[in-house]
């Protein structure tokens, strides 16, 4: 509307302006920040990069349902670029300089070790959706990968009952998950009863490029006269070459299987496949599972990513999980305030992708089923084994003396890691790793 000029004055023009000043902007029209810390450079980004697509996937079809407590979400996207200290610097970041609501992210757990502190300080929300060692449950962090219980003691059974595997490779890339993992693998395979002379531990730095020793050592090893594996916790692109060598070598799953934690759909994309065809890989979901909201989830992908090519993984899947349970209990709360969060999220359930629902548990650990599948010559798996049912994850091993006595739970005792044989929480003391 347009007025006269002879009815505005300076004066009256001035007024307006101060009032505007004064006047805040409603909360209601604010976009609720949510912050995106994942690599997109460095070793990691064969992994990362699509953990930033699939969120930002999530974050659009929320606001086609009309965003959260009727305000849009806004991504805020960073890149810690495989840089561990970098990661700590990125979540001040998102949190002090962006005020994200929650973030989403990280992959190793170096960089997920490096953040904590960040999380606590700030007290802020991470949802981390990468299988990881246990060993730890921060009140400010919920972890939506699996768990050692929800992976690698499975998978381990899996070798052991239906391949009869008697010699084991514990192969893992030189930082603390493949490290923790592998001690609670070894403590759990003696305790099984095989022997110390039949395990081989093996580290390597990330992005480790010859694998031509390694390769022939695993060979030497499996040449005793007793079923061999390999237990992969190599992450990274270092995969890449080390299936290479692994086919250079002429190593075939019917005469040493590898199963990996760390090689999903994403990373079989850059791999030619046809010699890798026959081992296999541990996760809580596959792209090639069975149900609606799985046929769903790649049709919404696809159609998002504009590249039917485009795969989907397991971490996706607890983006999935995580990002709805958060906006579950966003609404439960009425706000998106840290504490208000943390507390409506135990017990939120949200539906996970290989038709089942998962569960947001006191320790800050979710259920998943366990899956063990082959590599096809498709880069798909075919899924040979299944948990009955869902397993809750563990954030402490009960193959670990110092572990074992542990608890968490942040409903009833508010504790990450509260003793049961002296009924005492430990607080922020370091335990095992």
């Amino acid at each position: 509307m347009k007025f006269p000029k002879r009815t505005i004055s300076i004066a009256a023009l001035a007024a307006l302006a101060a009032a505007t000043a004064m006047t805040p902007v409603s909360a209601q029209e604010e976009p609720i920040k949510v912050g995106i810390l994942h690599s997109l450079s460095g070793t990691m980004a064969i992994s990362e990069t699509t953990l930033k697509d699939a969120m930002l996937m999530l974050i659009e079809e929320q606001n086609k349902k009309g965003g959260l407590l009727g305000r849009k979400l806004e991504p805020v996207v960073v890149d810690p670029a495989s840089d561990w200290p970098l990661f700590a610097e990125k979540a001040r970041e998102l949190i002090e300089a962006e005020k994200v609501a929650a973030v989403f992210g990280a992959w190793t757990s170096v960089s997920r070790k490096s953040v904590l502190p960040v999380f606590e300080e700030l007290n802020s929300i991470l949802f981390y959706p990468v299988q990881y060692e246990g060993e730890e449950s921060q009140r400010n962090v919920f972890y939506t990968g699996a768990a050692p219980n929800q992976q690698a003691i499975p998978a381990v059974d899996y070798l052991m009952e239906e391949e009869g595997v008697e010699r084991w490779v514990l192969a893992g890339t030189d930082y603390v998950y493949p490290r923790t993992t592998n001690k609670i693998l070894e403590a759990y395979l003696k305790s099984k009863g095989v022997a110390p002379e039949d395990i081989m531990i093996n580290y390597t730095p990330f992005g480790h490029s010859d694998w031509q020793t390694i390769v022939s050592d695993v060979k030497t090893f499996g040449a005793a006269g007793k079923k061999t594996a390999v237990v992969s916790t190599i992450n990274g692109d270092a995969n890449v070459p080390f299936y290479k060598e692994l086919a250079n070598q002429g190593v075939k799953a019917e005469d040493i299987p590898v199963v990996a934690f760390s090689v999903g759909e994403e990373e079989l994309a850059g791999l030619d496949t046809e010699p890798l065809v026959g081992h296999l890989a541990a996760w809580n979901y596959f792209m090639s599972a069975e149900s609606e909201a799985n046929a769903e989830f790649i049709d919404t992908w696809h159609a998002f990513i504009g590249d039917e090519n485009r795969v989907t993984n397991d971490p996706m899947e607890a983006h999935y999980i995580g990002f709805n349970m958060w906006v579950k209990a966003v609404q439960a709360a009425g706000t998106t305030d840290a504490d208000a969060v943390i507390e409506a999220l135990p017990g939120t359930e949200a539906p996970n992708l290989t038709g089942g629902t998962s569960v947001m548990l006191a320790n800050h650990h979710i259920t998943k089923p366990v899956l063990v599948g082959e590599i096809q010559d498709d880069g798909q798996f075919e899924t040979v084994w299944e948990t009955g049912g869902l397993v809750p994850g563990d954030a402490w091993s009960d193959y670990l003396p110092e572990s074992k006595p542990l608890k968490a739970d942040w409903v009833d005792l508010k504790c990450g890691n509260f003793n049961t044989e002296t009924n005492r929480c430990l607080g922020t003391a370091q335990v095992g790793n």
